[in-house]
């Protein structure tokens, strides 16, 4: 079987798989997605910037719509067992008339993110207003915009990259990937604009400027910092060094770069600060807490390195299994595990994967070089959420997940994967990651709509090893 037959079928499962979670998916099961919808449900409306209502934050939007999470289709965890059924969609679907007027919504915790972020699903509600939809159909319709322009950052990804399409492929192969896409999260944009920035920058470091990867460069590389700051440095893949032999290459990154990080600037400039303070459940006591703000918590650091060094250090050790799960798929807002060998099985086809090779040469240096950015991205990533969403001075990280940890994924396997492939490691990938995807759906159709689930985070108890090793987590 052929490469590029082999790396076909497995786009078109990703696809295939992403629309499947699109519809499958109860709203607002994808974590915070209430509020990313009322943030594209704001910005579809005109308001660019976000308001502050005394300790509110977020801006005035319809009745009908903020019921929809409200009323219909809550997701505070409450203990109960939920299970959905067609009747709440035709529900939600007729209820917009008995419910009008204007309510306050809050979205404290991405009030600060850029409006591009939302593009695809703003634009996704506005067709769905337009075709005259109710508030619940023009959110199923954002979803697929969103789903569909992750999905075509994927396909721009695999078309540029010079080498490795495999690393992406896989990534893209994990249930997290085609869940977040199937959602209104920015999630979508953010690991499609990520992609979509390593392979550029990986092209121009081969390949030198060319007229259209230089022009996408330029535009990617602001998109990239707006999509989310931390992850810019994966541009700095495609550098070479020594600079003499690749002068033009490596200044059209870094010219990238610094742009992206100038209007990254700009743009939390213009919408008043870099965070907005928000309420959290502590990890550590389970205790209602405040975020820090951005300065007092930077102060923290800087007053004594050493212990921030140590605290991030047993942050990621302890939260290291936590991560890998939510990498491979944890449905819900973290509440639904898979079958416990579904993970194995996704580590036999990223292996598998690494295996399949990339097809060219690279030496020690460069591979220390991917794995630097990728290990210092990840850093990045934890201290970012200390800064903007931990509890001042606290002795750990609250907030990270897995799936932020999606856009470094690629370089991570590209490190790794040898110049030729092993034979039938092609082969294994694609059995594994395609079996990893039905066991996916299988899990979130039973899990959501025949057996329901209890939100919890955690390991969920188990009365038999059988059943959490074969079943999701809600039948343990």
């Amino acid at each position: 079987m052929s490469r590029n037959y082999i790396e076909n079928i497995l786009f078109i499962a990703t696809c295939l798989v992403t629309f499947f979670f699109a519809f499958i998916t109860p709203p607002f099961q994808a974590p915070d997605e209430n509020q990313h919808y009322m943030k594209a449900l704001a910005l579809s409306r005109g308001h660019i910037v976000t308001e502050s209502h005394d300790v509110r934050i977020g801006t005035y939007l319809p009745r009908a719509a903020l019921d929809l999470h409200a009323i219909d289709f809550p997701t505070e965890p409450d203990g109960k067992n939920h299970r959905y059924d067609r009747a709440m969609i035709d529900k939600a679907w007729t209820a917009d008339s008995a419910r009008p007027g204007t309510g306050f919504a809050e979205f404290p915790n991405v009030a600060s993110y850029a409006p591009t972020l939302y593009a695809p699903g703003t634009a996704g509600i506005l067709i769905g207003d337009a075709l005259g939809l109710p508030h619940l159909g023009a959110f199923y319709i954002g979803r697929l915009v969103n789903a569909l322009t992750a999905l075509l950052l994927l396909a721009a990804a695999l078309q540029l990259i010079p080498f490795g399409r495999m690393a992406l492929l896989a990534t893209a192969l994990l249930p997290t990937f085609c869940y977040q896409a199937g959602s209104l999260s920015p999630d979508a944009v953010i690991n499609g604009v990520g992609f979509l920035g390593l392979a550029l920058a990986l092209r121009v470091g081969s390949f030198g400027p060319e007229r259209a990867s230089s022009l996408t460069m330029l535009i990617t590389g602001p998109l990239l910092a707006l999509a989310k700051g931390v992850y810019l440095p994966l541009m700095a893949a495609g550098l070479r060094w020594p600079a003499r032999n690749s002068l033009s290459r490596n200044a059209l990154i870094l010219g990238a770069m610094l742009l992206g990080a100038v209007i990254f600037a700009v743009w939390m400039k213009a919408n008043g600060g870099s965070q907005a303070l928000y309420h959290i459940t502590s990890r550590k006591t389970g205790d209602s807490v405040l975020t820090a703000p951005l300065g007092q918590q930077l102060a923290v650091i800087l007053a004594d390195p050493a212990t921030y060094a140590r605290t991030l250090f047993s942050s990621i050790v302890e939260r290291a299994p936590v991560y890998a799960l939510q990498i491979v798929g944890r449905f819900g807002w973290n509440a639904i595990l898979l079958p416990l060998l579904a993970y194995p099985l996704a580590l036999l086809m990223l292996g598998s994967a690494v295996l399949g090779g990339s097809g060219d040469s690279f030496g020690i240096g460069q591979r220390l070089w991917w794995l630097a950015i990728a290990a210092g991205t990840a850093l990045l990533i934890e201290t970012a959420m200390y800064l903007t969403g931990t509890p001042l001075g606290a002795d750990y990280v609250q907030g990270t997940q897995g799936r932020y940890f999606l856009p470094l994924l690629p370089l991570v396997l590209l490190a790794l994967m040898p110049a030729q492939p092993l034979r039938g490691a092609r082969l294994l990938c694609a059995g594994a990651g395609l079996l990893l995807l039905i066991i996916a759906m299988l899990s979130a159709w039973d899990s959501f709509w025949v057996h329901g689930f209890v939100t919890a985070d955690g390991m969920p108890p188990h009365s038999s090893i059988a059943r959490a090793l074969l079943l999701p987590s809600p039948r343990w």
